[in-house]
C-alpha cells in the first residue's frame, strides 16, 4: 500500500510499516486529546455507526464503491481463495457485505488505485505488468518512508477479467486515477513532464490537460459530486534544501511524502486553495457529500515529538480550512475514506481488530452526519 489514490496513499502503492515510520514537524492544531486520547475511544466514533468488517486477513486498502452503490472494488494481497498471499496488490471487486470476491486485474506486476467506470461492469486501475510479470521491488528502508515512482500504466478491464484496455502509454508513472460523477473524466498522477502532477484525460484516454503546475508533488485527487471541483494533496517545497532533497529523491523515482497538505482546485485547474496547514502528513482526501466538507487521514493527532508508532485517523474539516474534527480513534492506522453515492455509508481501511502485525482491513460504516 502506499500514500497514493488516495497515497497513494496513493498511490501506488503503501505498506503499513512503511507508514509508522513516517516523521513529521510542528503541530499547528493541537487539541487536548493529541497526548493522550480519552480511554473509551468506541464513544468518540459517533459520526460511525453499524462498523461491519469486511476483509479479515492480509493487507486491503483503497476500497472505494461503485457508480451505483452495491460493489466496492479494492486492492489486496489475499486472493479470494482466502488463503494465498501475494506479495504485492492485485485489484479485487466484492459486495458490500464482503461476499462475491473476485480479481479483476491480470494476476501479474503490481496494482494500485482501482475505481469504477458507471454502469459497474469496467474497472480502472494502474499496473506496473507491462514491463515485468513480478512485483516491483522494495525501496531500500530508510529513517523515512519513501516509495518507488514504478511504472505504472492507467488500464481498464471488465470485471470478468476480460477485455483489457490500455490508457496510458507513457514512460514512468502514470497512477491514481479516478473517475468524475459524470463519468466522463479522469484525473490521475503522473511523472510525464518531469514533475509529479496531476492531470485530467477523456474516459477513454484522450484530450489529456496538466492541472497543476507547482513544484512538487501533487496527487490523489477526488472530484467533488457535483463534479466541479477536485481535491488532492500535495508537497511542495518551500526551501532551496527541500527543493534539492525533492529533486534528487525525483532522480531516482523516489518522493517522501512526510509532509502533505490538502487543496482544492476547480475541474479546469483553477483557483488552487490550501484547505489544511498543519505540517503533518495528511493525505487520502475525498469530499464529503454535501461537498462543503473534506474527509483525510492525517498523523495530526499524533504529538510532533512522538517516538513510537503514529497514529494514522480520519479527519474532516470544511473546505474553508475550519473546524476541523477527528473521526476515528480505534487502531493505529485509517485510511483512505469514501463515501457512498447516497452518502449514507462510509468505508475505509484500518488495522483496527488486526489478528497479526502489518495487517489492515477493509470496513463498512453508516454514516452519522
Amino acid at each position: 500500500m502506499r500514500l497514493t489514490c488516495s497515497v497513494q496513499l496513493s498511490k501506488a502503492s503503501i505498506t503499513y510499516f512503511l507508514l509508522l515510520s513516517l516523521l513529521s514537524s510542528s503541530l499547528a492544531w493541537n487539541p487536548a486529546w493529541a497526548v493522550e486520547p480519552p480511554a473509551n475511544r468506541d464513544q468518540l466514533e459517533p459520526h460511525l455507526a453499524n462498523i461491519r468488517q469486511l476483509t479479515f486477513a492480509g493487507k486491503n486498502a483503497e476500497a472505494y464503491f461503485s457508480f451505483e452503490g452495491n460493489r466496492l472494488v479494492y486492492q489486496s494481497t489475499l486472493e479470494p481463495d482466502g488463503k494465498t498471499l501475494r506479495s504485492c496488490y492485485q485489484i479485487y471487486i466484492m459486495d458490500l457485505d464482503g461476499s462475491n470476491v473476485r480479481r479483476v486485474s491480470t494476476g501479474t506486476g503490481g496494482t494500485t488505485c482501482g475505481y469504477f467506470f458507471p454502469g459497474g461492469r469496467r474497472v480502472l486501475f494502474s499496473s506496473t505488468h507491462l514491463i515485468s510479470p513480478y512485483c516491483p521491488p522494495v525501496p531500500e528502508r530508510t529513517e523515512r518512508y519513501r516509495w518507488a515512482l514504478d511504472h505504472y500504466d492507467i488500464l481498464s478491464m471488465n470485471i470478468g477479467g476480460r477485455d483489457l484496455q490500455r490508457l496510458t502509454a507513457n514512460p514512468g508513472y502514470d497512477a491514481e486515477a479516478t473517475v468524475s460523477p459524470d463519468g466522463k473524466s479522469i484525473v490521475f498522477t503522473s511523472l510525464r513532464e518531469g514533475d509529479l502532477d496531476v492531470y485530467s484525460m477523456d474516459i477513454d484516454g484522450k484530450n489529456l490537460k496538466r492541472l497543476t503546475q507547482e513544484v512538487g508533488y501533487d496527487g490523489g485527487a477526488f472530484f467533488s459530486p457535483d463534479g466541479k471541483r477536485i481535491v488532492y494533496r500535495a508537497h511542495h517545497p518551500k526551501t532551496d534544501e527541500d527543493l534539492t532533497a525533492y529533486r534528487t529523491l525525483l532522480a531516482q523515482n523516489l518522493v517522501e511524502p512526510s509532509n502533505l497538505e490538502i487543496f482544492i482546485m476547480n475541474a479546469d485547474g483553477s483557483n488552487h486553495t490550501q484547505v489544511t496547514n498543519n505540517g503533518r502528513s495528511n493525505f487520502a482526501p475525498f469530499f464529503l457529500p454535501d461537498g462543503k466538507g473534506i474527509i483525510y487521514s492525517s498523523n495530526l493527532s499524533t504529538p510532533a515529538d512522538h517516538q513510537g508508532r503514529p497514529s494514522f485517523h480520519l479527519h474532516v474539516i470544511n473546505k474553508d480550512g475550519t473546524r476541523p474534527e477527528q473521526i476515528t480513534f480505534n487502531g493505529h492506522f485509517n485510511s483512505f475514506p469514501m463515501f457512498s453515492p447516497d452518502g449514507k455509508q462510509l468505508v475505509w481501511s484500518s488495522d483496527r481488530n488486526a489478528a497479526n502485525p502489518h495487517e489492515f482491513n477493509i470496513f463498512l460504516a453508516d454514516w452519522v452526519p
